[in-house]
């Protein structure tokens, strides 16, 4: 009896530790849970700190993209974040919105933005392995408005975040605005962002013309846009589009007759891709885009949502102008390189483009160029993206090489690329320094390499004048005699430089001012010497070529240092402007989205050399336009009036250019290939008086007839700048054109008055980025080395003294013959009579010259 007794106490003992201990394991785990409770509640509560304040959900709601406008007021691009049109919830069809919440959140209007029942559904499920997403329309639009903030991993921190977030959503939009800003801010592929433009990608539709099947397809992709892409997955999509079809039903949105009718038929794709709408100057707005972004965070602005309107110095006629300029003639000259690259013959076919464009359906372009230059095209391929990804794949340099070689579709892209001819082209006013057009290549969505801020080219020629203008500056005069004589300059270092011109020296005695005139290599490099080459690397720097590398060495003469087009535009534009530099401005003002002006700016005025050295340049260089390589501004375009240009053609013809001043615009253009060893073949369409020019001249006969500027306008005199010679300067000019001393008379100069400034900022133009290589799967233009080699000297439409127009046509094939005009100068030249010049058509659209800021 006495053991039962003990082994009663004993059990009893054992049964009372237990119950302690397990009371006590209990207690523990509440403290822990509520510890645990505790913690994840201030954790939530620094997390709210953390996720976007109702401020910023308010900003978000009103996200409005930066507009960008021109001088007359028209717009030239929209700097938005995503590919996106907003549309308000009135203009989406019901459907949408039916589908979105019968699928997505069915108890959208009843909860605060967490749907608890729908979160405790989903844990359930997920317990008995179905995993299940319990996020809110709300939570979801959390994370699209705010994917970095949030991220979208699986955890519980992105969770919390998720949760706060969606929490003040709710508090800061109605359901009406939610739902709003989630269908005008889900991606749906393609570059598609938001219902608005899925319709137009998928349906070629407006969001307010969905149907149901269509509506129900759209937010079938909402659970996986690539998974469930109608484009490719068909079947696949079409099963999902009856899964939200079967929800409508459900829900009591649908009609079961309509889901029968409906749940059978196949998904009818209109699909196209959505470009972003590019404005008529993409590669300016571009440029201007990258220093919006550095000036909108240094001022705390969002350039994508604050809604700025930046107006710049851009006129849109001018601009439509220059675009239909390049375009017209270098498709013209595409035909011509594709026609002359396609046969073994190197015979100039013709001295019209017409001719080539004729046969270029006939030929396969550049055919005899890559059939000959076998090396050439086994370097672009192993340039090429596909040729790394090949050789990624085989580890086999030359089964990679063999492979991409032998896909006809790879290969016909990498040569087309190489094979396309480019062009850039820039137009300011010289005056005030503001850019009027600006076109950075033939075609922004195939080339967006910029060849007028960012492409450095071998200028020639072109540089030619800044030669001449330091030795004017320096006291030569421009009457100055030199012997057109080949000459050796030896270097410190030993080598020789020895410059000569395509015409072989005649040995007779020119002046400073023909030599210019007829692109002499030989005077050039003379004047060169005389001078020194740091003399003319300071005046081309003072006039504009601020940024490219200037080698002070003798062949800089000749245009060897590469430059970019602004610049060498920027310095033909200090002297147009009488030896006063403007920096170019590209940016007038900057508003904010209730239209309070910001800031304000307007370019430096620098004197960068005198009026005497600029007017006797201009003089020199008017000589080009009426008897150098630049006549066919007149004889072929008919321009008239007070202009004055230079041309520039580089070694093998690789680079064509031609500059020309008018005293209220002065426009550029360079022509050439991205990779600089795919030229021009033939001599003559290589010269940048056959290529650039007419791009220039088509552009300046647009301007003109139209009368977009002051054609009776007149460069800046030395004489000007005296008091009282608005009264006696004319009747001076007069007298002297009456002796045949001078060009045209002068005219009463335009004055340009700038805007009012307000919060003024003086030498604030939009900087110039330091120009940068194109990426390395871009064909690029390849620098020269240090010191540059002299380009091959500028073929010249005529020795000296220029043969006429009548015996120049004795030689055919090689120039157009004579127009009327041209015989009738000519006509005037043999008998003293003064030609009639051509006068522009008149048109209605007269527009006033004088710079304004649109309002």
């Amino acid at each position: 009896m006495q053991r039962l007794v003990h082994l009663w106490r004993d059990l009893a003992a054992r049964e009372s530790s237990v119950g302690v201990r397990a009371r006590a394991s209990l207690l523990l785990a509440l403290l822990l849970a509520a510890t645990g409770f505790l913690l994840l509640v201030l954790y939530t509560l620094l997390l709210f700190f953390f996720t976007p304040s109702i401020a910023d959900l308010r900003k978000a709601k009103l996200d409005q993209p930066s507009i960008l406008i021109s001088v007359d007021g028209q717009q030239l691009a929209t700097y938005k974040r995503f590919n996106r049109e907003w549309v308000l919830l009135a203009r989406i069809s019901p459907p949408v919105v039916k589908a979105l919440i019968a699928t997505e959140d069915n108890r959208f209007y009843e909860h605060h933005g967490i749907d608890f029942y729908r979160l405790g559904g989903a844990a359930l499920a997920s317990l008995r392995g179905h995993v299940q997403g319990g996020s809110t329309i709300t939570q979801q639009l959390a994370r699209n408005l705010y994917p970095e903030e949030i991220g979208r991993s699986r955890s519980l921190n992105r969770k919390i975040k998720e949760t706060i977030t969606a929490l003040k959503i709710e508090h800061a939009y109605t359901k009406n605005e939610i739902l709003e800003t989630y269908l005008n801010t889900v991606p749906f592929l393609y570059n598609a962002f938001g219902i608005e433009m899925a319709a137009r990608t998928y349906f070629d539709k407006s969001a307010g013309q969905l149907s149901i099947a269509e509506s129900a397809t759209l937010i079938g992709m909402l659970k996986g846009a690539s998974f469930y892409n109608p484009v490719f997955n068909a079947d696949r999509a079409r099963d999902r589009r009856n899964v939200v079809l079967a929800q409508m039903v459900r829900r009591g949105v649908l009609p079961v007759a309509t889901f029968e009718s409906i749940r059978k038929r196949p998904i009818q794709l209109e699909f196209e891709r959505q470009l972003e709408a590019r404005g008529n100057a993409p590669h300016f707005a571009e440029h201007v885009r990258k220093w919006l972004i550095t000036w909108a965070d240094r001022n705390d602005y969002n350039l994508y949502s604050d809604g700025l309107r930046i107006y710049t110095t851009i006129d849109s006629r001018l601009q439509a102008a220059a675009n239909q300029a390049v375009k017209r003639r270098l498709n013209a000259l595409q035909a011509v390189a594709d026609v002359e690259w396609s046969t073994p013959t190197e015979r100039l076919i013709a001295s019209s483009t017409s001719a080539y464009v004729g046969m270029q359906p006939r030929v396969s372009p550049f055919a005899h160029f890559w059939r000959t230059n076998p090396g050439l095209l086994d370097g672009i391929v192993r340039d090429s993206s596909d040729y790394r990804a090949a050789l990624a794949a085989t580890g086999d340099a030359a089964a990679a090489l063999a492979a991409v070689k032998g896909d006809r579709e790879v290969m016909a892209r990498l040569r087309g690329a190489r094979s396309r001819i480019e062009a850039g082209f820039v137009a300011l006013d010289p005056t005030t320094g503001d850019i009027k057009a600006w076109v950075g290549s033939r075609d922004f969505d195939t080339d967006q390499f910029d060849h007028v801020a960012r492409a450095q080219r071998q200028p020639g020629s072109t540089f030619k004048p800044f030669v001449y203008g330091a030795a004017l500056e320096n006291g030569m005069a421009p009457g100055k005699p030199y012997v057109d004589q080949v000459m050796e300059y030896r270097s410190s270092d030993g080598s020789v430089w020895r410059p000569e011109d395509l015409v072989k020296a005649s040995n007779r005695t020119m002046t400073a001012s023909q030599g210019l005139i007829y692109s002499k290599n030989t005077i050039t490099a003379q004047v060169m010497q005389d001078i020194g080459p740091a003399k003319v690397v300071d005046f081309a720097r003072r006039a504009g070529v601020r940024t490219s590398r200037l080698n002070p060495v003798p062949s800089l003469a000749l245009g060897t240092s590469p430059a970019t087009l602004l610049e060498m535009a920027s310095g033909y534009g200090t002297i147009a402007n009488g030896g006063a530099f403007m920096a170019p401005v590209m940016v007038t003002r900057i508003e904010d989205s209730q239209g309070r002006v910001l800031v304000e700016f307007s370019s430096r005025t620098e004197r960068a050399f005198s009026r005497e050295t600029a007017q006797q340049l201009v003089q020199m260089m008017h000589g080009v336009v009426t008897q150098g390589s630049g006549q066919a501004i007149r004889s072929q375009f008919g321009i008239q009036g007070d202009v004055a240009g230079k041309t520039g053609t580089t070694q093998d013809n690789t680079d064509g250019w031609f500059i020309m001043m008018h005293p209220r615009l002065v426009a550029g253009a360079w022509v050439g290939f991205n990779d600089a060893r795919v030229t021009m073949r033939s001599s003559y369409w290589g010269q940048g008086a056959h290529n650039a020019l007419p791009v220039v001249g088509d552009f300046f006969q647009q301007v003109l007839n139209r009368r977009m500027i002051d054609v009776g306008a007149h460069f800046p005199k030395a004489a000007e700048a005296l008091p009282g010679s608005q009264f006696w300067s004319p009747a001076i000019d007069w007298v002297r054109g009456l002796f045949g001393l001078t060009g045209p008379p002068s005219v009463p100069k335009v004055r340009v008055p700038a805007a009012a400034p307000r919060d003024m900022k003086p030498a604030m133009p939009v900087p110039l980025p330091e120009p940068l290589p194109a990426p390395p799967l871009e064909p690029t233009p390849t620098p020269a080395p240090y010191p540059e080699p002299a380009p091959d000297p500028e073929p010249e439409p005529a020795p000296f003294p220029a043969p006429s127009p009548a015996q120049r046509a004795e030689s055919p094939g090689r120039v157009a013959p004579p127009t009327a005009f041209e015989l009738e100068v000519e006509n005037e030249r043999k008998t003293g009579r003064r030609a009639q010049p051509r006068q522009p058509e008149p048109v209605d659209n007269v527009v006033n010259p004088v710079r304004r800021i649109v309002e």
